[in-house]
């Protein structure tokens, strides 16, 4: 997979989370804690700097109480998106 892409879908994912972050008005800190990871990660995710693992999506799902499809919406809009023609 091209490196632009790539960029892409961890920038996506990361709007996305901060976004669903926001609609339960939590902190990157006690989003952190509920999920039990550092709070630098979940910034870098965010930000789209870090490349979360399957691992890490899980508890933050399980940590939001959301199923870990939701916090892929707009990977899957851009993908049907870019891969449409084909």
């Amino acid at each position: 997979m091209e490196k632009l892409k790539k960029e892409l879908i961890k920038k996506s994912f990361g709007k996305h989370l901060k976004s669903v972050r926001h609609e339960f008005s939590l902190s990157q800190e006690e989003l952190a804690f509920r999920a039990g990871m550092d709070p630098t990660s979940i910034s870098g995710i965010e930000r789209g700097k870090k490349n979360p693992t399957v691992t890490s999506i899980y508890q933050i799902a399980i940590a939001l109480k959301v199923s870990p499809q939701s916090l892929l919406p707009e990977i899957d809009r851009q993908w049907k998106e870019e891969n449409s023609d084909e």
